[in-house]
């Protein structure tokens, strides 16, 4: 069995025209998009080869898709708006704007927010380059995740991986995170309230990270970011603008199909599009 790896190409000559730039207000924490899954919600779905699209874009090769195999710039800030309200902690004087690596860290080990932590095994932190110019966020964690306590370690995770390498971009050097720090039942998207809980968490994550580009993996990762429950076909093809709770300058964010769409029947069509949606990305860290 094979899935599909990104082939790398050069942006210059290749990359979309960079439209114009989509502002946003907060995230709302309450709305999720049909596209998004959860990190490992390929766990219940077949092996499946992935048919060739786009040769100019794509290549398909042999690969081992075992299944065992990461807002707001401004270190103040206070948490990720729900609504018309500022999370500015989880649980009781749990505050988490003055946080740093460690104690943020320790604060999601010990959250019981939600009944999430109820049944599991790992939270689910984040990984990568602490001060990485590109982050990538996606919804929550799988099975394989929640049993290492890493994100993107099942086989969208592989999949995510084989697209950084297309990228030349190794993975110690992006940061990557999940919305929801603990896995979902039976992994179903995140609800409103879980979210909200570990709002405020992603916030000081992004503030310590400080990326000069997010990218939002599925629907549920770009509602959250961007506050709205427009549908990833709707979003991506356009750099938005994350904006922070309290104002100020938005995190440019760029949004795309989450890694296990593609594990999907009948999704090639998109592939092509996020090879698009990937060059973008280097065109604006380039940029920058």
């Amino acid at each position: 069995m094979g899935i599909t790896l990104w082939r790398v190409r050069t942006v210059d000559g290749a990359a979309e025209a960079t439209p114009d730039v989509a502002t946003h207000a907060a995230p709302d924490a309450a709305n999720a998009a049909a596209e998004a899954t959860t990190d490992s919600a390929s766990d219940a779905l077949p092996q499946v080869t992935l048919s060739e699209i786009a040769p100019a874009a794509l290549d398909t090769v042999a690969a081992n898709t075992d299944s065992s195999a990461a807002a707001r710039a401004n270190a103040d800030v206070a948490g990720i708006r729900t609504g018309a309200e500022t999370v500015t902690g989880v649980g009781p004087g749990l505050p988490t704007a003055s946080m740093d690596w460690r104690d943020l860290q320790a604060a999601v080990a010990e959250c019981r927010a939600c009944r999430l932590c109820e049944r599991r095994t790992n939270t689910v932190f984040g990984t990568g380059d602490q001060h990485a110019a590109l982050m990538f966020v996606g919804e929550a964690p799988g099975h394989d995740e929640d049993l290492r306590g890493e994100p993107f370690v099942g086989r969208a995770g592989q999949l995510l991986n084989r697209m950084l390498q297309a990228m030349r971009l190794p993975r110690e050097q992006v940061y990557i995170a999940n919305v929801v720090k603990c896995r979902p039942p039976n992994n179903r998207n995140p609800n409103p309230d879980e979210m909200a809980a570990c709002g405020p968490f992603l916030a000081r994550q992004i503030a310590l990270v400080r990326p000069r580009l997010l990218v939002a993996l599925g629907g549920v990762a770009a509602n959250h970011l961007l506050a709205t429950t427009d549908s990833v076909g709707r979003l991506r093809g356009r750099i938005h603008a994350c904006q922070p709770a309290g104002g100020g300058e938005g995190i440019p964010t760029i949004v795309t199909y989450h890694p296990s769409y593609y594990l999907r029947p009948h999704s090639t069509a998109d592939k092509a599009k996020g090879w698009q949606d990937l060059q973008r990305v280097l065109k604006l860290l380039h940029q920058a």
